[in-house]
């Protein structure tokens, strides 16, 4: 079965998707192969929801970014550049074309894992990809904090059926955690950056 971090052959079936993030409307090209393409998913979406957008500045990663929910709608709302990386080259197109449909100013590449990753960030936000398996999952949430700025933030979406208490007490070892919100078994995680790197 392909999975949306691969690079298979999958054939395109593009289509447009509309949808309202805290009451502003947005479009996004989806298709198959890449996460969620018939909609903004619940646990993407409760994120947006319970992010403290207020406090958002700086340098801002949407890392596996998908089509671009994350990093088009903080960009929209906060009028900020943000970088956004993914693995699956589909994504990273659909990503760029959405950023030019909501008319918004974000850096879209390709990166495995932090590969491409040469700075510091003061937010990094993510929905996972749960189904890479606990390893690279674990090197993405924890290897986050060499790319974090001292008291830098770490904000995930993971589902409790998936794993997020263990991993909120996991965290613990590394970060300054606490759960932000349930939402129908979504947990939003912040995990505050302690040490500089």
């Amino acid at each position: 079965m392909s999975h949306y971090f691969t690079n298979d052959d999958i054939k395109s079936e593009e289509q447009k998707i509309v949808c309202q993030i805290n009451d502003t409307p947005f479009s996004f090209f989806t298709d198959n192969g890449v996460f969620s393409k018939k909609g903004l998913d619940f646990g993407t979406r409760s994120l947006l929801e319970n992010l403290d957008i207020d406090n958002l500045k700086g340098d801002i990663l949407d890392f596996g970014c998908g089509y671009g929910p994350i990093g088009i709608y903080i960009s929209k709302i906060k009028n900020i550049k943000v970088d956004m990386i993914d693995i699956n080259l589909r994504s990273i197109e659909l990503a760029k074309k959405n950023a030019l449909l909501n008319k918004v100013n974000v850096n879209v590449f390709e990166s495995n894992i932090y590969e491409n990753i040469n700075k510091k960030y003061d937010f990094i936000i993510s929905n996972p990809p749960i189904r890479v398996g606990k390893k690279i999952l674990y090197e993405i949430l924890f290897d986050a904090s060499k790319y974090l700025k001292e008291n830098g933030e770490l904000w995930i979406v993971i589902n409790k059926d998936q794993g997020a208490k263990t991993v909120l007490k996991d965290l613990e070892s590394k970060y300054k955690v606490e759960l932000v919100k349930k939402n129908k078994g979504f947990y939003i995680i912040k995990a505050q950056n302690q040490l500089t790197n």
